[in-house]
């Protein structure tokens, strides 16, 4: 078994013409040349990712297995350094949105202790 190819983003980058098409998905290098009169969404869905990195359009149409095989047909090579999966891209937006701000529980805590207060001191 042969070892891939690697390619940089910049040699991907360079096949972005409808007769010269290469994207990126999910650290792997597809030539989509030959699929673009193939493609069910038209041509120019992939001619808008040539050269780049097509993981989140892709993965966002949320494709068949029947479409993710038919990529797999297309494979020529790794991507240099390859990419964030999906789930880590995901735990990095969610531990720079967990850090929580005090005031709702302070402004809670405050609630029930008011509460509390009026009951006993209703008395």
């Amino acid at each position: 078994m042969s070892q891939a190819k690697v390619f940089t983003a910049d040699e991907v980058a360079e096949h972005n013409t409808k007769d010269d098409l290469y994207l990126i998905c999910n650290g792997k290098v597809y030539d989509c040349t030959e699929y673009l009169d193939e493609h069910p969404g038209g041509e120019e869905v992939i001619l808008d990712c040539a050269g780049t990195d097509a993981t989140e359009p892709f993965e966002d149409i949320g494709h068949s297995e029947d479409a993710r095989e038919a990529l797999a047909s297309l494979y020529v090579g790794e991507l240099k350094g390859g990419a964030a999966s999906k789930k880590q891209q995901q735990q990095v937006k969610v531990s720079d949105g967990n850090v929580h701000s005090p005031i709702p529980m302070i402004a809670a805590l405050g609630c029930v202790i008011a509460v509390c207060a009026y009951f006993i001191w209703k008395k």
